[in-house]
């Protein structure tokens, strides 16, 4: 399994815009997205993180070329950033 983690700084007034905008793309994501197998909302006091699961690694750097990333999800995150997303990927051994 591999997993992309995208850690978003977003204050709290932002913070319930933020997840409807995950819901929205969660099914889109797993129902259309290669190599999809999960993906989780991660609260915490200092920010927030988007945990995507994979098959694969070529499959989660897809993902972040994808246009259900660059257009639709960037596109509405990005007014409610305050900072550049951390994005990373790990493999699970």
């Amino acid at each position: 399994m591999v997993y992309l983690q995208i850690t978003l700084k977003i204050t709290n007034a932002n913070r319930a815009a933020a997840a409807g905008i995950y819901q929205k793309y969660k099914a889109p994501f797993l129902d259309t997205i290669d190599g999809a197998r999960s993906k989780e909302l991660l609260v915490r006091e200092e920010d927030v993180q988007v945990l995507h699961g994979f098959d694969s690694q070529e499959n989660a750097n897809a993902y972040l070329q994808s246009g259900l990333f660059t257009a639709d999800v960037v596109g509405a995150l990005k007014p409610l950033l305050d900072a550049a997303p951390d994005v990373r990927i790990y493999q699970a051994v």
